[in-house]
């Protein structure tokens, strides 16, 4: 049964995110949200640990001591802001700010999981508070921590929908100036090379 169960809960969750996506005008990325969750790597872990409340990755990281499942799904979805890490000029591992397509994800992703997980007792403030109470805001770019944290708390004190329309615009407007970005900082490079 926890075959079932566990196929259900990924399943609901994955239409609801990609649901959340639509709105905020991320089509790709709603219909390709989690689809490494139906690799044999975390389907399996995740029908074992199947608890139906919470992550089985956390079930599976308390048995273990940590969860392979984990360890694969963040690194293969950037919508975790734990993929977005990279080494410095120093050599040192660190936070990269998430672009913001991958963003938008995860605030939908956030949402969702609040949603699947808590159900009955899910409220506008339910993403917001997970946030504050198990993100370990240390490992994530200041940046995306702090975007992070207005969107969650508009969705807390406005609601979804004006949270939703705000994040739309901002994927809009942030990943234009992104791609203008990257396109001076490859120019620059080009012309640096040449001289």
């Amino acid at each position: 049964m926890a075959v079932l169960r566990h196929i259900f809960t990924i399943t609901r969750h994955r239409l609801k995110v990609c649901a959340y996506c639509f709105k905020v005008g991320l089509v790709w990325q709603g219909l390709t949200h989690d689809l490494s969750k139906y690799s044999p790597s975390e389907f399996f872990a995740g029908v074992r640990f199947y608890h139906g409340n919470m992550s089985p990755q956390v079930k599976e990281r308390v048995v273990l001591g940590y969860s392979g499942a984990w360890l694969h799904h963040k690194g293969r979805n950037k919508h975790h802001f734990e993929y977005w890490r990279d080494v410095d000029k120093s050599g040192k591992s660190a936070p990269v700010k998430m672009p913001a397509k991958y963003f938008g994800e995860m605030v939908c992703d956030r949402i969702a999981a609040s949603r699947i997980y808590l159900g009955k007792n899910y409220t506008p403030r339910s993403p917001l508070e997970y946030f504050e109470r198990r993100t370990d805001t240390g490992y994530m770019h200041p940046e995306t921590a702090e975007k992070l944290r207005c969107f969650l708390t508009l969705i807390a004190e406005q609601g979804e929908d004006v949270a939703l329309k705000e994040l739309k615009a901002y994927i809009k407007a942030e990943s234009r100036r992104e791609r203008t970005e990257r396109r001076e900082r490859i120019r620059q490079y080009k012309a640096e090379r040449k001289s």
